[in-house]
């Protein structure tokens, strides 16, 4: 039998590790940016076509390389940053120029021009699907510039399975600003298609900060500084205010590196308990500074995960940090016992008598003195202890007027509904009506508003005929609202109202990728919004008629939640699912008091719709008591 092991070729090869490096046009960005930090560069410029499927485009002004180490660094395994294998546990920079550049260049045409400050002229090449197509001199400023044009041209099926253009945008921000936040003494720009998206100067970390969260958001965080011997925590953390339901605004760096680490995220959202919304998530941008022998970064390809030596000592630090930093601004809830009228407590004095009229009366609101041990009609204690509360004695209560509880009841027109009948239509017959309890006819039955009453703000209570009925307001307004939103934009005549002056909202990159991906849903839905990429700003011109001015950012940030953790598919069901988010911001709130006659409207409209006992989210509407549980309970 023939010897079937064999070694792959180059290029294959070059593609196998491209596969776990290299996922999406986000990642080319990534490592060519990294490299050119580490190439000590104070400006980087990023510039994309097509959200980086067309072209990525990366110019630095750092040290740039010679014609041989131009050439060498496409290899694999070439790189300028390890010479031993105990270089490994003591990385000071961001990545490896080699093996970054041999995956890019197996599944792209990348062109690259360099040159050294002492060198006269610099070097071209070409090369693509790891192949050298060109190596000649040329003139080109101090630095590197790497074009990469049309990724994954050489591999159609990773290419078939990228997302849209505004899904890689959002990508190719999202890396771009992780950079950007662990490197603010460097000054780096963001264009696509033409228009600049991001131009951030050189400066501090509270300067960058600000610069990419926006001014108002930045005026809301607070500053951490802690130093031990294990750890230098630095950066800050928002207040509660500016807690969100996305996650966008949260950032770990180990050593000047993004990270994820959902256990020291679990540090924070800790510090923020009973302080914060269990659904909110507050804004931070911790840095942290550890020994570099101490912790590995070579547990993800991409280098996003970190692995601590002593994970568990910096999560308590970290979350002593935050707390502190919670408390020093007086954010966390604090007892207060300085009261504006000091209760006087008297001494006790086993010897001394006490007497009743010492006790000061009670002063309720209204300012009348109230004594309890007095009552009219001579009701007053008497001296052998016979009383009402004691039950030595009787109290009758007057009882006069006892007719004038009824006349609201004589008075009240004739129902047209007897009490614990079935509601039926005109369209069924009595017989099918005993089968299903709840069919209202189309042009609505005339109900007695008398018949409702609404129990702790929340629900509707009515008597039917199989027992007593329990409605959830909010659920069945909801059910009420989504069927009527989504018939009118069915129709394309959902109502829209115009602002007179327009409601702006701070929107970050990644997010206005999302909020650009559904403009055409949401302009159906009767929203206009246009996005100021240099303001960074979202100018809201219309909103539909269901929610109200105030309301729109929400609305927007919801979607924009959902969107990002995975819940709606803008290809698939967002347009129902803006139906659903409008259905439920526009629908009665719990707690509203409610008249007679709207519950009795907001009964008939509910059976009116298609599916009355859930809500568009499949949440129970109403429930029944019914008729033999209530005969078991006496």
């Amino acid at each position: 039998m023939a010897n079937i092991i064999h070694l792959l070729p180059d290029a294959v090869a070059n593609q196998i590790a491209a596969g776990e490096v290299i996922q999406r046009p986000a990642s080319v960005i990534k490592e060519l940016v990294e490299n050119s930090i580490d190439a000590g560069a104070t400006d980087v410029k990023v510039v994309v076509k097509d959200a980086g499927r067309t072209l990525i485009q990366v110019i630095d002004n750092g040290c740039g390389m010679t014609e041989t180490d131009a050439r060498l660094a496409f290899e694999r395994h070439a790189t300028s940053k390890i010479s031993d294998v105990t270089d490994l546990y003591s990385l000071h920079t961001m990545g490896f120029r080699g093996e970054a550049l041999a995956s890019i260049a197996a599944v792209a045409q990348v062109e690259l021009l360099t040159r050294r400050a002492e060198d006269e002229l610099g070097v071209k090449i070409e090369i693509a699907g790891s192949k050298v197509i060109s190596q000649e001199p040329t003139v080109t400023p101090v630095g590197s510039q790497f074009c990469v044009k049309n990724l994954f041209f050489n591999i159609p099926a990773r290419r078939a399975f990228l997302k849209s253009d505004n899904a890689e945008m959002r990508h190719v921000t999202q890396e771009f600003l992780r950079v950007a936040l662990a490197h603010p003494d460097v000054a780096l720009s963001l264009t696509s298609n033409g228009t600049p998206l991001y131009t951030l100067m050189q400066g501090n970390m509270k300067q960058r900060v600000s610069a990419v969260v926006g001014r108002a958001l930045s005026q809301e965080l607070l500053p951490i500084e802690v130093e031990t011997d294990m750890v230098t925590i630095r950066g800050f953390v928002g207040t509660p205010e500016t807690a969100r339901k996305t996650s966008n605004d949260q950032f770990f760096f180990a050593n000047d590196r993004y990270m994820r680490n959902p256990y020291f995220h679990k540090a924070v959202m800790d510090a923020y308990k009973n302080i914060i919304a269990a659904d909110q998530n507050p804004a931070y941008f911790i840095y942290m500074n550890v020994d570099p022998r101490s912790l590995d970064v070579n547990v993800h390809p991409q280098k996003t995960e970190i692995k601590f030596e002593d994970d568990t000592a910096i999560w308590q630090i970290l979350n002593a940090s935050v707390r502190e930093c919670l408390g020093k601004y007086n954010i966390m809830p604090s007892l207060d016992f300085d009261t504006a009228d000091p209760i006087d407590i008297p001494t006790y004095q086993p010897n001394k008598s006490i007497d009743i009229r010492e006790i000061p009366p009670m002063m309720p609101e209204s300012g009348i003195p109230y004594n309890p041990f007095e009552h009219e009609n001579n009701s007053r204690v008497s001296s052998g202890g016979s009383s009402l509360w004691s039950g030595g004695g009787s109290h009758k209560q007057s009882v006069e007027g006892w007719e004038t509880l009824y006349s609201r009841m004589s008075a009240a027109p004739q129902q047209s509904v007897p009490m614990g009948q079935a509601v039926y239509s005109s369209r069924m017959t009595p017989q099918s009506a005993d089968q299903q309890l709840f069919v209202p006819g189309e042009e609505g039955i005339g109900i007695s508003a008398d018949r409702f009453v609404q129990y702790k703000g929340k629900y509707i209570v009515v008597v039917v005929k199989a027992g007593i009925m329990f409605i959830d307001q909010h659920r069945a307004h909801e059910r009420i609202q989504y069927e009527a939103i989504s018939k009118h934009i069915a129709k394309e005549n959902n109502l829209s109202q115009q602002l007179i002056f327009p409601e702006i909202m701070a929107l970050s990159g990644e997010d206005a990728c999302i909020v650009e991906e559904m403009t055409e849903e949401l302009k159906r839905a009767g929203m206009d919004v246009e996005y100021d990429a240099e303001k960074g700003k979202l100018n809201i011109k219309a909103i539909p008629s269901q929610i109200e001015a105030a309301e729109v950012a929400g609305f927007i940030e919801a979607l924009i939640y959902d969107v990002t953790n995975g819940e709606v598919d803008i290809h698939g069901n967002l347009m129902d699912h803006i139906c659903r988010t409008l259905a439920s911001k526009s629908a009665v709130s719990y707690g509203k008091t409610l008249t007679p006659e709207e519950m009795a409207s907001l009964y008939e409209r509910l059976f009116a719709c298609k599916s009355p006992s859930l809500t568009p989210g499949g949440k129970v509407v109403f429930s029944i008591v019914e008729n033999e549980e209530i005969e078991c309970r006496f």
